[in-house]
Parts: structure tokens; C-alpha cells; sequence
């Protein structure tokens, strides 16, 4: 089987996408299947070195360092000379599904799409000017439109499937997380990161990593750990990531006095950097409200990062009793108790990272790419079927005309 895949969004970008993109692509080629992906281009001839990758001309976004936005033309021209592909998956709701979708069109093929982000809360962020209420009608509207576009939906956990249902989609959705590949298991060097960001090994460690951007909440975080240095003085706050929030986080940290331990230490290399990152944590924080999955959640438990979370739509999925986190509610009193709670206890610390360990072997990335092949044959099965019928009532037409 061959599978186009489409983008809006893809590495040297670090988001939960892209490692959900890189991810099945590395699985998938060991179920037989072969993946092409279509992504933007951000400039870095390291991007460039991964195979099986159309990289597409792109602009940078206002307001957004990070993002690329895809040339349209370029997309649609580079798209229209591709065939040979059994089915289309989106991953990304922007230019990419349009363009995906035209595709599966032309090439007479079904188009399956993951529902990655929850639009709702991201168009609330980045377009405050809306109103709340009009901006979740917008939302949620476009998302019913979109999911009408293709064949299957694949939602990244069952609170995200719940919500694309409370929307009124009706497209089949099917629930399949992103899993975490061998790689992510392989312990991290703590002391290593320490040493190399000027860490001092006796200071206990909070951790936070991932997108550094308004939506994951992270100025409660830093209200909760100007709690916890009132009860442990000489704790450092980590944030590892980029976004468009880091200045403002910044001044916030300053506001509070806690400038001096607080580090934004940038993204990570993925393969050792960001591994030992998670191995230096006490304790790893976190309290996004629109994670549709959570992955950073079980990257830390694979590491044996103890956690303290809140439970908000897809991360409910993740984080249950025995998991190796103790879960609370969003309210800096009760989250800052439960840091300094595993900060101050070593015993807790090493039940919560055992218990999180054998919790994320579960989560393999190899079984849910052999969930998402069977979804793929069954979508093509039908479409397949679907076309057969179509041939036999128009044969039958032309018949009956002749006789």
C-alpha cells in the first residue's frame, strides 16, 4: 500500500504533529507500507536529509516565528504531478487538507484525515479579538465542513472522538493514539543535561517541555512554582521549547522574582538532548487544556519523569490511576502541594517514575501502526467496492439504453 501523506506542519518545526507524522511514517514502512509526505519548506538543509518528503516552497507566518505557510500554487502544482497512491491522509487542517483533499479527488482515491488540534481553543488564542462564543461557533462549524471532506476521521484519543461528535460530525471516527516508538525508552543522562545548562545536581528540578505558546498554560505553571518556592527555596523551573508566548512567560517570571530560576533553555535534540531533559526532572508539570492527546505526557512517564497533571480532554486518556502521576485539579494551591509533595519525597519519586515506566511500554508506537494499516485497507476496501458498483450500475444503464 502506498500512502500520500499532507501537512501543514512537519520537522525542523517540533510540535506534537510532526512527531506524530515522523512517528507512523517510521512504523507504517514496517507494515508494508510506504509513505510519502508532503510538508513545508522552512529553509534547513537538515530537513532535507529524511527520505520520502516533497518539501514545498513557504512563507513565514506574521506574528509566528516558528510556522511556515505552504505557496498555494506551488502545492497544488507539485501535488497534481503525484499518483500512484492507494489513499490520502491529512494531518493538518489548513492548506494541507484543501490540497489533500483535491488530491484524493483527481486521483479517484478515499482521504482519511487526524484530528490533530482542537481548533476551538486554538482560534480563541490567536484571534482574541473574537468573542468567545462567536469564535467556538466559527470553529466548530468549520471543523463539521472539513470532517464532510473525507472518508474516516482518526481522533487521538476518545475525550477528542466525544468532541468531534458533540460538534454533530458524523464521519466515522476511530481512535488511535500516537504511540511512542523504541527510541523514547532509551534511558536519558540527567547529570548530562545538568552539567551542560549550568543545572547545580543538588537543586531540585521542575520540568516543562513543549510549545511555549499560550494554549498550554504555562503562566499557571509559573504561578504554581512561585508557590512552590515557598516551600522549597532552592527548586529551578525548566520550560524547554519555543513559541510565541517565551517573552511574555519571561516577564511574567520577572514579575513574580523568580527570574533567577527559571530557565527557557530552546528546543532540544530529540534523540539525546530532550532525553536527558526528561531524566533531570523531579518532577515534570503540566496543565494544558487542549492537548487532543498529550504525547510529552507518556515521552516523560517513558523516561521515568514523575508527574503532576491536570486531566483536560485528551490527556484524560492518558492519565489514570497507576500511570506514575498524581492528578489534580487546576488551582495553584492544591497543584503547587502535589509538586512539593514529590519534590520533598525520594520514595514517591521512584514509585511514581517505576509505575510510569511500565505504564508507557503500553503505549507502542508498532501496535498503533498496525491499527492504522487495518484502518487504511478497510477505507480502501469500501472505496474499492464503492467504485465496483458504480462500473456495474453504469454498464447496466448502457445496456438497457442499447436494448
Amino acid at each position: 500500500m502506498r500512502v500520500l501523506f499532507v501537512s501543514d506542519v512537519y520537522f525542523p518545526r517540533v510540535n506534537g504533529v510532526s512527531t506524530s507524522v515522523w512517528t507512523f511514517r517510521q512504523d507504517l514502512a514496517a507494515c508494508d507500507v510506504e509513505t510519502v509526505l508532503v510538508a513545508p519548506d522552512y529553509g534547513d538543509a537538515t530537513a532535507t536529509a529524511e527520505p520520502g518528503i516533497l518539501r514545498i516552497r513557504a512563507t513565514a507566518v506574521p506574528g509566528d516565528p516558528e510556522d511556515r505557510r505552504m505557496r498555494w500554487a506551488q502545492l497544488t502544482g507539485a501535488m497534481a504531478a503525484l499518483s500512484g497512491f492507494d489513499l490520502v491522509h491529512v494531518h493538518t487542517p489548513f492548506l494541507a487538507h484543501y490540497a489533500g483533499v483535491r488530491c484524493a479527488r483527481r486521483l479517484g482515491i478515499p482521504c482519511v484525515a487526524t484530528y490533530h488540534t482542537f481548533f476551538e481553543e486554538y482560534l480563541h488564542h490567536y484571534v482574541p479579538v473574537l468573542p468567545r462564543a462567536l469564535g467556538r461557533a466559527v470553529a466548530r462549524r468549520f471543523t463539521r465542513s472539513q470532517c464532510r471532506d473525507v472518508a474516516a476521521l482518526i481522533a487521538p484519543s476518545e475525550p477528542m472522538r466525544a468532541v468531534l461528535l458533540e460538534y454533530g460530525v458524523t464521519t466515522p471516527i476511530h481512535v488511535i493514539p500516537t504511540g511512542l516508538c523504541a527510541r523514547r525508552f532509551e534511558p536519558g543522562n540527567g547529570a548530562r543535561f545538568r552539567a551542560a545548562n549550568a543545572l547545580p545536581a543538588d537543586r531540585p528540578l521542575m520540568l516543562y517541555i513543549g510549545r511555549v505558546a499560550r494554549e498550554k498554560n504555562i503562566e499557571f505553571l509559573l504561578h504554581v512554582f512561585a508557590r512552590v518556592r515557598q516551600s522549597v527555596p532552592n527548586a529551578l523551573f525548566v520550560i524547554a521549547g519555543e513559541g510565541p508566548a517565551r517573552d511574555s512567560l519571561q516577564e511574567l517570571a520577572y514579575r513574580l522574582g523568580l527570574v533567577e530560576d527559571v530557565r527557557f533553555v530552546g528546543y532540544l535534540d530529540r534523540d539525546s538532548e530532550l532525553l536527558d531533559c526528561y531524566a533531570a526532572a523531579d518532577v515534570f508539570v503540566f496543565a494544558s487544556r487542549t492537548e487532543t492527546q498529550g504525547l510529552v505526557l507518556l515521552e516523560a512517564l517513558a523516561q521515568g519523569a514523575p508527574l503532576v497533571s491536570t486531566a483536560k480532554l485528551g490527556t484524560r486518556s492518558i492519565l489514570k490511576e497507576g500511570c506514575g502521576a498524581l492528578i489534580v485539579e487546576e488551582e495553584v494551591e492544591s497543584f503547587a502541594a502535589a509538586a512539593v509533595r514529590v519534590l520533598r519525597d525520594a520514595g514517591l519519586r521512584a514509585r511514581l517514575g517505576g509505575e510510569g515506566r511500565r505504564y508507557a511500554r503500553e503505549w507502542s508506537s508498532v501496535w498503533m501502526a498496525r491499527r492504522l494499516q487495518e484502518l487504511y485497507q478497510s477505507v480502501t476496501s469500501v472505496a474499492q467496492a464503492g467504485s465496483r458498483q458504480r462500473r456495474g450500475a453504469s454498464d447496466l444503464a448502457l445496456t438497457d439504453s442499447a436494448s
